[in-house]
């Protein structure tokens, strides 16, 4: 163990465990272990290639190399990922990039020539698992498809991430996690009952599709592992975010219920909603179980009401809403932000402050958990981003480096593939590089 700056102790080996010092620079898949012996990660030895662009597939690849996994981002010579321009940069460094191209060495090839095909073949022969996302067809027409792909590596993983699968009417049609948010039922469940449909202003649909994908992977290996064979694993966008949507399929199937739009509050429990403050801040409350719900009416001086028939289960509670929100409303607006946390906090009842990044950034919670840390960058210096997903005790996953320069390792991973520094130029001349 370590203590930081503030003085929380933390677990070793979360991050900057190794990092690329120049172009080409392999780090190891290691971290710190105890008395400063390094520990391989867990996924230490499997090779990914990342071909895939915003934001599902290249998120996948970055949760694998966030354990260990040797990924290679494959990108075109002539049109980076988009990731690389979206949002806010600095010194002309796209900031999101940093985050999303972490862990994994940078090269370029043009899949579409013959050349880049050869190249990406002998790529694949040493891989574990391609991650793509191009249209169903495209990896095909380049000579690149299961079968030439499985042909030059039996237990070779293809992930293929598309917004509505590899079939079906609508396989062909370009799609992007907002298609998704909105055709899952997402946007028509989410926003104020006399609003419009609302959509989420950040990349939810892909994040969980990322979620879902990196599971996927690893399933396949798994399978590979049983059979000495590899698979293709076929992920629609528009379905992960299906699934964590909870029973409403199951609901309207049995029950024809279609979830409206309830704003803050749940059609499951009341009273769930987020209040005002007297100081102007704004404050989330839960009640998902029977006795917080009693909790927080006894705190909120209203306890008569707990003896209501309908106070008895989740659904009678959410029934009767605009009653519960009246009294905790009421009881928030006389208090502080302060007060109203230590008073709940007291109580037993479960209560959150809505945080902007700002919050995120200071909360003591999150620093004892290391969920923001920093990494070393060349490019910009000390870089504080998301930490990996989740804490090992005995084989910690690592942040190695910061995403790296369009194509800068181009030339170290086609001389580990063998080819010489004349036959490298010679292809970058040709526009394959």
């Amino acid at each position: 163990m370590t203590t930081d700056t503030t003085g929380t102790t933390k677990p070793t080996g979360t991050t900057g465990a190794a990092k690329p010092t120049g172009t080409g620079t392999t780090a190891p898949a290691t971290a710190s272990g105890g008395a400063g012996h390094p520990r391989p990660l867990p996924l230490a030895g499997m090779r990914v290639l990342d071909l895939a662009t915003l934001f599902a597939g290249p998120l996948a690849a970055t949760l694998l190399g966030d354990f260990g996994a040797e990924v290679i981002k494959v990108e075109h010579p002539g049109r980076p990922d988009p990731s690389r321009g979206h949002g806010p940069a600095k010194d002309g460094v796209g900031l999101w990039w940093k985050v999303l191209g972490r862990n994994k060495r940078t090269m370029t090839l043009d899949l579409s020539t013959r050349g880049g095909r050869e190249l990406l073949l002998g790529l694949a022969a040493r891989a574990d698992v391609i991650i793509e996302n191009f249209r169903p067809g495209t990896l095909e027409k380049w000579g690149l498809g299961w079968d030439e792909l499985s042909l030059a590596n039996p237990r070779l993983v293809l992930a293929r991430v598309t917004g509505f699968g590899q079939y079906g009417p609508y396989a062909h049609r370009p799609g992007f996690g907002t298609l998704a948010e909105a055709m899952s039922g997402f946007a028509a469940a989410t926003g104020e009952p006399d609003g419009p449909p609302t959509l989420p202003p950040f990349g939810l649909a892909d994040s969980i599709a990322a979620l879902a994908t990196a599971y996927a992977v690893l399933t396949a290996l798994a399978g590979r592992d049983a059979t000495g064979r590899g698979q293709v694993v076929d992920l629609a966008i528009i379905e992960p975010i299906l699934a964590v949507l909870g029973p409403q399929p199951l609901w309207y199937d049995q029950l024809g219920y279609v979830q409206p739009r309830t704003g803050n509050r749940s059609r499951n429990n009341a009273p769930r909603n987020t209040y005002r403050t007297a100081d102007g801040s704004w404050l989330a409350v839960s009640t998902s179980a029977q006795s917080v719900a009693e909790r927080v009416m006894r705190l909120v001086g209203r306890p008569e009401l707990i003896d209501e028939p309908w106070f008895a289960t989740g659904g009678g509670r959410a029934g009767h809403a605009e009653t519960l929100d009246d009294a905790v409303g009421s009881w928030m607006a006389r208090h502080t932000r302060d007060e109203a946390l230590t008073a709940f906090e007291r109580a037993e009842a479960a209560i959150a402050p809505v945080y902007d990044i700002r919050d995120v950034m200071a909360d003591p919670q999150y620093r004892a958990l290391q969920t923001i840390t920093e990494v070393e960058d060349p490019e910009l210096g000390p870089l504080r981003m998301q930490n990996v997903l989740f804490r090992l005790s005995e084989t910690p996953g690592a942040i190695r480096w910061a995403g790296r320069p369009h194509g800068a390792d181009t030339d170290t991973v086609l001389t580990e593939l063998g080819l010489t520094a004349p036959e490298i130029a010679a292809l970058r001349a040709e526009g394959v590089l």
